[in-house]
């Protein structure tokens, strides 16, 4: 990898080759009619042989059909983008109700509460959840019935929910709920408490921004930026495959969804304030050179030449969305009065949205800002909290106290891409002032850097030169299936090796080293590749997925005396084991291996047995260095598992209350025990 030097001035640890690679509208969510019958998706295309070839075993019931025709690609992008919505919500609920395997090529789920049942064509079975499903019918609807949209489809889920049902699809198993530590009996779950309707109107707001993405990228499908880690930031169109509002944005105008949507390749300049150095709350752990520097003077050069300051004020950057929606508050008000806030308008160059809206980036800037945005973006309002900022400082600095070197010397090829320094703001009564604040993240990506999060690498998109939707994980395997020779089924297997050895074990020596967790879900983790496409290194992201375990506090505090007084950042084992156990093993490699599995490039068989052998040798790591998770995932016959849906009908926002109770979790059978 070709890195920029690091926030402290140091040179890259590692350099790898550099890689060179050679407008729709937004439309109404689509009505019911709009939605061809199921047949009609089941068209002959022409689809290139690598798809399904060089499986290692004979094909199973749901591989692929040939000739068929992925729902995905149906040429009216809001009937496409309805099948998506359909399927995210159809996988969440047999996730977090339970469903086996059905015998045949259909799946009838009951619906007690609303006296009928559903019937699922299954394109794919997935082992791990990925499942592909096709448009749902009621049982007994009369021949020629249009199948159901999202919209509906949600409406009878929430009904289920809202009236109990029998939590279970055809021969399903029971799912406990807990939204806490404990874990509660089948006749104490807690019923959603949200409002349904809000579920209904995010499902559609979620489907017709999904249109949107669909129909552009249709159009415009090949890349202008020149810069691989940018376009992998723009490439997860249809978001998280077990999230039932996975591009849901509720408050953005028409407008506001092509200038500030990644999707959309949007791209806008920041607005910025000016603020008072009494009323100024920063700090920086960013050195270059050997030298402190603050981060007024960190935010004054991205903000570039021309931006005239007040005396004894400091540049603040805010999304310009964020600007406008408190424009008018009472507390800001009062600051502009005061003179301690400065409105200086919008200014300097064009930054462009990452995966998570709210962080943007300049391929050429030294740094990334990550900044307060006050939309409801899938479970939660995504605004800094004081303490979020605070951690991405403190890891830095613990980092530097001499276990970062000891991590690189293990593992040369990872690291986390820095949060050094940060500025908001106080009121007068030193009390944080919500909304205006920036995280000044650390940017080492050059152009030529292919950098991807996994779930951006495993997004189905149009693809250039490409009749239908396929991944880049797609592109990838079958590039070096074609170029090697060897069965696409090999390959991919290989692959998953490679990232299991350059993204896996590092975040497992983490934990066991110093009893640091990373909350290294797929869009937090990057993979980075070489330029023939295999895994070399990863990175992880987000200053607020850090958990310190409690039992290694001591170690941690002689490290890093006063460590987690301000960040919030122990957490007792138990949760940690829990919360990691989801979100690098099921979220991350199960989701990998669900993503191999549904896109026909591996059985997903072959993949648990490889990934089971994988964490055999990781429990075997020296004791200093071995993270409990390997064995609680080879050993647990069942796994708890955040619930994207339950969640969203329980009106939880994931980043308000304690770790504890943020999410809800349900109970799952293992995958990795045979």
């Amino acid at each position: 990898m070709n890195e920029r030097p690091g926030p402290d001035g140091t040179p890259p640890a590692e350099h790898h080759p550099d890689r060179q690679h050679g407008s729709g509208t937004i439309e109404s969510v689509p009505r019911q009619q709009r939605r061809a019958p199921e047949d009609a998706c089941h068209q002959p295309t022409h689809e290139g042989p690598d798809r399904a070839a060089g499986s290692l075993t004979a094909p199973a019931p749901y591989d692929r059909v040939p000739g068929e025709r992925d729902p995905l690609d149906h040429p009216d992008p809001a009937v496409a983008a309805d099948a998506a919505g359909i399927e995210h919500l159809l996988r969440c609920w047999l996730r977090e109700n339970g469903s086996p395997r059905p015998a045949g090529g259909r799946l009838r789920l009951p619906l007690p509460a609303s006296a009928t049942a559903l019937h699922i064509p299954v394109r794919y079975w997935s082992p791990t959840g990925w499942h592909r499903l096709g448009a749902p019918g009621l049982e007994g609807a009369p021949a020629g019935a249009a199948p159901l949209d999202a919209v509906t489809l949600a409406a009878l889920l929430r009904r289920e929910a809202a009236h109990g049902g029998d939590r279970r699809a055809s021969d399903g198993g029971e799912h406990r709920v807990a939204d806490g530590g404990e874990r509660t009996a089948p006749e104490s779950e807690p019923t959603p408490d949200g409002d349904g309707a809000e579920l209904l109107g995010r499902v559609a707001n979620s489907v017709r921004n999904v249109a949107a993405f669909l129909a552009d990228r249709r159009a415009r499908p090949a890349d202008d930026h020149a810069a691989l880690f940018l376009e992998a930031e723009q490439s997860l169109l249809l978001g998280h495959p077990l999230h039932p509002t996975p591009k849901s944005r509720e408050g953005l105008s028409d407008a506001g969804t092509r200038a500030y949507s990644p999707e959309l390749r949007g791209a806008f300049p920041l607005h910025w304030i000016a603020v008072h150095r009494s009323a100024v709350a920063t700090d920086s752990a960013w050195t270059e050179r050997g030298k402190p520097v603050p981060a007024e003077r960190l935010t004054a050069r991205l903000a570039g030449e021309g931006l005239q300051l007040p005396d004894e004020t400091v540049p603040l950057p805010l999304h310009p969305w964020q600007a406008r929606e408190l424009a008018g508050r009472p507390d800001l008000t009062a600051l502009l009065d005061a003179g301690l806030l400065h409105d200086l308008g919008p200014h300097g160059p064009l930054w462009h949205p990452t995966s998570s809206v709210r962080t943007v980036h300049r391929p050429d800037a030294e740094a990334m800002l990550k900044l307060s945005l006050g939309l409801r973006i899938t479970n939660s309002r995504r605004e800094n909290l004081r303490k979020e900022l605070v951690r991405g400082v403190e890891v830095h600095r613990l980092l530097r106290t001499g276990l970062g070197e000891q991590w690189q010397t293990a593992h040369p090829c990872f690291d986390i891409v820095r949060d050094p320094a940060y500025l908001a703001v106080d009121g007068p009564d030193g009390e944080p002032v919500q909304g205006l604040d920036v995280v000044i993240r650390h940017n080492p990506f050059t152009r030529t850097d292919d950098a991807v999060c996994i779930a951006g690498l495993t997004s189905p998109r149009p693809w250039p030169g490409h009749a239908g939707v396929r991944s880049r994980l797609e592109d990838l395997v079958g590039t070096l299936a074609a170029r090697t020779g060897r069965p696409t089924g090999a390959v991919a297997t290989e692959w998953f090796l490679r990232y299991l050895e350059a993204v896996v074990r590092p975040l497992l020596w983490l934990d066991g080293t110093a009893g640091v967790v990373l909350e290294a879900h797929q869009q937090n983790t990057l993979v980075l590749l070489d330029p023939d496409g295999w895994p070399t290194g990863g990175r992880y992201r987000d200053n607020q997925g850090y958990y310190f375990r409690a039992s290694r506090r001591a170690d941690l505090e002689r490290r890093l005396p006063g460590i987690g007084a301000v960040s919030d950042s122990f957490v007792a084992d138990d949760v940690v084991d829990e919360r990691f156990a989801y979100y690098l093993g099921i979220n991350n490699v199960l989701g990998l291996v669900g993503a191999f599995g549904s896109q026909h490039l591996a059985r997903e068989e072959i993949l648990l047995a490889a990934f089971r052998r994988f964490l055999a040798d990781a429990a075997t790591a020296p004791e200093g260095h071995r993270s409990p998770l390997p064995e609680q995932l080879l050993a647990a016959r069942t796994l708890r598992c955040k619930a994207n849906l339950a969640t969203r009908l329980h009106g939880l926002d994931e980043l308000v209350g304690p770790v504890e109770t943020q999410s809800v979790y349900v109970t799952l059978p293992n995958p990795l025990v045979p």
